[in-house]
This record gives C-alpha cells, structure tokens and sequence, in this order.
C-alpha cells in the first residue's frame, strides 16, 4: 500500500522556495519520504524562471524573504501561470499574507512553519487531490473537444472502411491506446440475414483470419456481455463498448486499448453513440467502397471463420472429457428428430441444431478438476458450473448470426416450474426451442457414462424424463420425445451421422 502510494505521489512535481536553506533541506527530507518530487531553490527570481520555464504541479514558498516577499513572487508568477497550486507558509499567525491578498493571487493555502510538518504534508496531500481533480475536468473537457471535432469526420458520406477508421482512431486518442477493432452488423441486412464486418488497427490490423485467431474465449464473452448487457465492459488490456442504435438495439461493439480508464470510459461511451448513429447513418445510405459481390465475400469470411473459432472451441469442450465426447452432436441430432416430429420450420430446426451444438460452450473455462470430479461437487463448484449457459450464450452473442440460437444456449437448464438456473424461468417464459433441447440434453447425459456414475438404459431414462414432465421438463415435449426417440431408439441411432455437420 505505501509502495504504491509513493509511486502515486512521485508523479506530482513540487518546488520550495525559501531562502533559508535549512528550511528548503527539511522540506526535501520530509517530502521526498513522503513520495513526492521535489526540488527546493533559496533565489525568488530563480524559482520564478524556473516555473516560467519547467513543469511543476505546486509550489511551496516562504511570506517573508529577501529580496522580495512571497506574495510579489506569486504575483509575477500568475502573470504567466494561472494552473500551479500554491501553497504559501508563515513563520508565525501575524506574519500571514492580508487575506484580499491570498484571494487576489490565487493562493490556494498556507501554514505555520514548525519543526513536525503534520500539518504541512495534510496540506500537501489535499493539494494533490485538487491537482488530480482538475486534472481529470481539463482531460475531460479536452476530450469533449476532441469528440466535437471527431463527429463532422464520422458523419460524412463516405466509404464504410474509412468511416471505421475514423472511428477507431479517435476512439484510441481517447482511450490512450495504440490498438483497436470495430465488429458492426449491417443494418440494412438484419431484416433478412446477419452479416458483420470486422476493421482493426495497430495490433488488430489483421486478415479476418488472423484476427479469429486472436479471440481468445474470455475476450469472445466480454465482447457477447457487452452486446448483450448494452453495458461497457472493462479489463486489464481495454475497454469494450456496445454500439447502440436509434432503437436501442446494439448493432456492434468498438474494442480499444486503454490507459486512463478513469476519465476515458464516459468519453469513450459519450463518442461511441455518435460513432454507432454514424455506422447506421452510412449503411442507411449505402456508402460502401466495396462492391456488393466483393462485400458479400467479406461477410462470408467473417462467418466462416468465427463458426470456425466457436467450432474449435467446442471440439476442445468435447476433448476435455472422454464421457461427454460427442454429447452434443446427439443432443443437436435427437433436438432435430423432435422438432420435426413438432412440425418446426427450417429455421427453427437449423437454430435447434445451432443451440445443440453449442448448448455446453461455456465450459470451456471449467477447470478439468470439475469436469471431472468423480464425487458430489462442493456448492461454490456447483455455482461454476452453473455459469457455463450465461458464459456460451455470451460467446454465441459476439456476432449477430448466432443471436436466434442464444436464448436456447442461455435456458436449456431452466425448469418449467422455475426451479432451474440461471434466471429461474418457469413454463413459457422458456422459449419452446429451449425446452426441446433440455430434455435431449438431459436424456443424453442420463444414457452416457460419467466420471460420478454410470449410464442408465433408455426405460431407465424415460422413467426418469416422466418423473420430471410438468416439474423440470415440458410434459408435451416428453410425450413427443419418448414417441419419436426413445420408443424408436435403435432406429434412430442407426440413422444418427455420428457428426451433425457444419453450422
């Protein structure tokens, strides 16, 4: 605590003046312990032009000295430097400074000398806080300029790529980072299809592929918590910001480095509505500087190769434990089977198969210790292992074209009657899709072997999936499951591919 103190104060610069040296030495000692960085001068006119000609946050100095007095010191001073704290001390009560004159100049504070310097270094840290403050207003208010001038440049009709980079530059200028990335969906294109186009600087100025392979799990779910909490999210490299339409609706997110979170998030929240009414306003007008075909195969590669990344996520899921292996390959083939039995669209299949697939995404963080754990899990296990839906879902929700399959990645381990996690849905509050997929699951994980038992027979688990209709499953979903899976299980598993394919 005190090292990090000391390396905080060493940041602010002070100077003393007083022409006894003995007074500037004791300051030194007492100051420099205390962190601060210090310099200590016995010449009024020297201190004068060295404030005129360095950079110092305070200025401690004597009333009384030769050949002139404090306050005419302070006074040509301010002629030019109106910032510098001012801190002014006096040998005793009835030697103080008029106090129209400590008004006049700008004198934020003083003190009697004395041999302790408690109340001196009370003082100084207090003037270190207003330093900081208003610090933290002029950056503030020199970003707030910034944004101005950024939003006629952001605005202008021009290619998308350019308006991009715009965007991220000034992002970056605010945020003090050398390296970001813009992921926005086309608006124009949401009615019908999901597309998304990816442009990055400095690190991120990247081939759509290498940049996939940059997104690691943890970063893939603060860019979905983002988008889908509409919330900033923060760690230790940057700052991730949803981009928010007219209608609220997020449409992308900036990610950019930064290295002054503190009065850089509101900046940074404050410009990206402006960049996000700007992304909307360029593709309402089509300013593109591709041509469709060739902007077509760009959303294509962005597809493909985030599939490709969520995909190698999933095969390491499966490859953790060699009793789950291609559980969710049955999970996403049984879901299909009874949604067709449900007579569901293509698209209603095609997002059951998606949320099958992917349902177990989240553990991908889930230590092995867990996974594998042959005994009963402790209650803080069982709490990491019920984040594992709310983590997939986050990772599914990075991109657009995942978003139907989100929901059934987010509550297939809801309970009809509101006893399930991770929100406590009850009945109809889970989407359909998702209660068809959390009787596959279920049903699969009873007839597979686990580390903490072994697998039940089919009659064994469709007693166990009656036992639970109305409770932790949709009754009208057992029914049709027990019809079409398990009353015809050879069969079915005869049929089943063994890989239910690329999404």
């Amino acid at each position: 605590m005190r090292k990090r103190k000391a390396e905080h104060a060493a940041e602010y610069k002070i100077l003393a003046l007083d022409d006894e040296i003995g007074i500037i030495d004791s300051l030194a000692v007492v100051l420099k312990r205390n962190g601060y960085g210090f310099e200590g001068l016995t010449s009024p006119y020297d201190a004068i032009e060295r404030i005129r000609t360095g950079h110092y946050d305070m200025l401690i100095l004597d009333y009384m000295m030769q050949p002139i007095n404090g306050d005419k010191v302070v006074e040509k001073i301010r002629e030019f430097n109106s910032d510098i704290y001012i801190l002014m001390l006096t040998g005793h009560k009835d030697m103080a400074p008029p106090l129209e004159t400590i008004k006049a100049l700008d004198i934020q504070g003083y003190c009697e000398k004395n041999d302790k310097f408690d109340q001196l270094i009370l003082l100084v840290e207090s003037a270190v806080k207003s330093i900081i403050q208003k610090k933290t207003i002029s950056r503030f208010n020199e970003g707030l300029n910034r944004i101005l001038n950024a939003v006629p440049k952001i605005y202008q009709l021009q290619p998308i790529d350019k308006i991009m980079k715009e965007i991220l530059v000034e992002a970056m200028n605010l945020a003090g980072g050398k390296s970001a990335f813009v992921l926005i969906d086309n608006t124009d294109a949401l009615v019908s299809e999901h597309k998304s186009i990816f442009y990055g600087l400095g690190d991120y100025n990247k081939t759509i592929e290498d940049f996939m392979a940059m997104l690691d799990p943890v970063l893939m779910e603060q860019i979905g918590y983002a988008r889908t909490a509409k919330l900033t999210v923060r760690d230790d490299n940057g700052v991730i910001l949803p981009l928010l339409n007219e209608l609220g609706q997020t449409i992308g997110v900036i990610f950019t480095e930064c290295q002054r979170f503190d009065e850089s998030t509101k900046l940074l929240e404050i410009y990206a509505a402006q960049a996000a009414s700007a992304l909307s306003n360029a593709f309402l007008h089509s300013i593109v500087n591709l041509k469709n075909d060739e902007l077509s195969r760009t959303y294509e590669e962005l597809r493909k190769t985030y599939i490709d990344t969520v995909e190698a996520l999933r095969l390491t899921v499966d490859a953790k434990d060699e009793y789950t292996r291609g559980h969710s390959d049955r999970v996403a083939y049984f879901a299909c089977r009874v949604g067709k039995a449900f007579n569901l669209s293509e698209h209603d299949l095609e997002t059951l198969r998606i949320g099958g697939i992917f349902h177990d995404i989240g553990k991908i963080g889930t230590s092995d210790e867990i996974l594998k754990k042959t005994e009963l899990l402790s209650k803080q296990e069982y709490e990491i292992i019920k984040q594992h839906p709310l983590k997939g879902a986050h990772i599914l929700s990075a991109m657009s074209m995942f978003e139907d399959a989100v929901p059934l990645i987010k509550y297939h381990h809801e309970w009809v009657d509101g006893t399930g996690y991770p929100h406590g849905l009850k009945g109809e509050e889970i989407p359909f899709l998702g209660r068809i997929l959390s009787v596959a699951d279920a049903f699969d994980a009873m007839t597979s072997n686990r580390h903490y038992r072994s697998k039940l027979n089919t009659e064994n688990a469709k007693d166990q999936l009656i036992k639970g209709a109305g409770t932790q499953f949709d009754a009208q979903v057992v029914d049709m499951f027990i019809k079409v899976i398990i009353d015809n299980f050879n069969k079915v598993m005869e049929e089943f591919p063994g890989d239910v394919g690329q999404v």
